[in-house]
C-alpha cells in the first residue's frame, strides 16, 4: 500500500510564486545558475544552490548558513507563508499538448526502506551527503521528489474533482510550461489517503538522491530524539506522485570527448561488428535498438544487429545499456560513465542541435542520440529490484522547486 499524509506546506504568496519557483537544483549548469540568481533576487535557487553566491573556495558550512539565511529572509519578508492546517495538493504541468497531473503529499520513509517505494538508479555518496546536509541545516525538504504509479480510477476521479476549483497558483515558466496547483479540500483528504492505500507500489521517477538523503536525515534525527514515535515529520518525505499514463520520457543523450585513439575509419569498422551503419538525415532514432550518431559534421544511423541467443535481461535490453556495452565500453574504453570525465550527458529537451553544437565547437568529438526509455521499462526493471544505467531517463516537464516546502 502507498501511505500518504497531508502536511503544512511552507509556500510563496500567490503574487510571488512565479518569481520564486525554479528548476530542480541538479539540472542547471553554473553559467545558467549565476544568470538566474543575478536577474531574480527571489529565485529559490538562492536556497537550493546558495553556493552560487559565494566564492568558489567557500566551505560547505558557509554555503549552508547562507541557504538558511536566504530561506529565513523569504519568510521574514512575507514572501513565504505556512499553511495553518495540513493538506494535500494537486499539481499540474502542461505545455498545451501534453499535461501531467498528480498529487503532492508526504510519503512514508518506512515504506521506502521496506521496498514498497521502488528505485531504478544507484546513488552517488557525494550527492546524497550534499542533500542530507542541506535537509539537516534547513530542517526542510525543499524540492519535490518525483514518484509515479500505475493508474487508479479512484485517484483520477478525485483529481478531476479537485481541479474544478480555483487554484492556488497558475503561471507559466520557460519552455512554455504552465504550472497550476490546487489545495485539496479537507473534506476529501481522507478519500485521497484511502485511494492511495489501494496502490501497491510507488516508483521513483526522479529524485533518487533527495529520497536517499531524506532517509539518511531521518536516521540522524531519530537517533537524536529519545522520544521518537515514528509520527514525526522527518519520517516522511514530500513528493509529487503522478500516474504513469500522464508521463513523458525524453532520451538522455551522450557526448564523448575522443575516439579512444582510433581514427574515424577504424572507429566505424569497430562499430560495424555489432551495428549496421548508414548515412542519415534524421537526428533522432525512430525505433528501439537504433541510434543516431554525429561525427565530423555528419549524422549516421546505427542499427543494433547482434542476435541474442536468449531474451536479454530487462536492463541489458535497454538502449542505454546497448550503447554502453557495445560502444562506450568496448570501443571507446569508457568503463564507468559515472566517473569517466570523457563522457557527458545531454537531456533530450535540449534537442539534437545541442549535440551538434557541442561537437562542432570541438569540446566533444562524437554525440549519440537515443530512443527514449519507456515508463514500462522503468516498471519492469524496478519490479525486479534491478538498476538501470545512470542517466537512463529524462522526464519532462520538470517539477518546480520552491512552490511547496516540507518543514521538519
Amino acid at each position: 500500500m502507498a501511505i500518504i499524509r497531508p502536511f503544512r506546506a511552507l509556500r510563496p504568496v500567490r503574487e510571488k510564486a512565479e518569481q520564486v519557483s525554479c528548476v530542480p537544483y541538479d539540472v542547471i549548469n553554473p553559467t545558467e545558475l549565476h544568470a538566474l540568481i543575478e536577474n531574480n533576487p527571489l529565485s529559490f535557487l538562492r536556497v537550493t544552490r546558495a553556493e552560487a553566491e559565494l566564492d568558489a573556495a567557500a566551505e560547505t558550512e558557509e554555503s549552508l548558513a547562507l541557504a538558511r539565511q536566504n530561506l529565513q529572509k523569504l519568510i521574514d519578508e512575507k514572501v513565504f507563508v505556512q499553511d495553518a492546517e495540513a493538506a494535500l495538493y494537486v499539481y499540474r504541468l502542461s505545455d498545451g499538448a501534453q499535461a501531467q497531473t498528480g498529487v503532492v503529499a508526504c510519503c512514508s520513509l518506512d515504506e521506502y526502506e521496506k521496498g514498497f517505494i521502488k528505485k531504478h538508479e544507484k546513488t552517488r555518496e557525494d550527492k546524497v551527503q550534499d542533500r542530507t546536509e542541506h535537509i539537516l541545516a534547513l530542517r526542510a525538504q525543499t524540492g519535490l521528489i518525483f514518484f509515479t504509479f500505475r493508474g487508479s480510477r479512484a485517484i483520477s476521479r478525485l483529481i478531476a474533482e479537485t481541479v474544478k476549483a480555483e487554484p492556488l497558483y497558475d503561471f507559466g515558466c520557460p519552455q512554455q510550461i504552465s504550472n497550476t496547483i490546487w489545495k485539496v479540500p479537507e473534506s476529501v483528504t481522507n478519500d485521497f489517503i484511502d485511494a492511495f492505500a489501494e496502490v501497491p507500489t510507488l516508483y521513483v521517477a526522479d529524485g533518487h538522491h533527495r529520497l536517499e538523503a531524506a532517509a539518511r536525515a531521518r536516521c540522524i534525527l531519530q537517533a537524536e530524539n529519545p522520544n521518537h514515535t515514528g509520527a514525526e515529520d522527518y519520517n516522511f518525505v514530500m513528493a509529487g506522485i503522478f500516474p504513469a499514463e500522464d508521463l513523458q520520457i525524453l532520451p538522455y543523450n551522450r557526448v564523448v570527448r575522443d575516439l579512444n585513439g582510433l581514427d574515424e575509419e577504424e572507429f566505424l569498422a569497430r562499430l560495424r561488428e555489432n551495428f549496421v551503419v548508414v548515412d542519415a538525415e534524421k537526428t533522432t532514432p525512430e525505433n528501439r535498438n537504433e541510434f543516431c550518431m554525429y561525427l565530423n559534421g555528419k549524422w549516421r544511423k546505427l542499427i543494433f544487429s547482434l542476435a541474442f541467443v536468449r531474451a536479454p535481461d530487462p536492463v541489458d535490453a535497454l538502449d542505454v545499456s546497448i550503447l554502453q556495452n557495445y560502444i562506450l565500453k568496448t570501443v571507446l574504453g569508457i568503463e564507468d560513465i559515472r566517473t569517466d570525465k570523457r563522457v557527458d550527458f545531454v537531456g533530450g529537451i535540449r534537442g539534437s542541435a545541442e549535440l551538434e553544437r557541442l561537437v562542432d565547437t570541438g569540446e566533444f568529438k562524437i554525440a549519440f542520440s537515443l530512443f527514449p526509455t519507456t515508463v514500462e521499462d522503468l516498471f519492469l526493471v524496478s519490479d525486479r529490484d534491478e538498476i538501470m544505467p545512470p542517466k537512463s531517463t529524462w522526464f519532462e516537464p520538470k517539477l518546480r522547486d520552491g512552490l511547496l516546502i516540507h518543514l521538519i
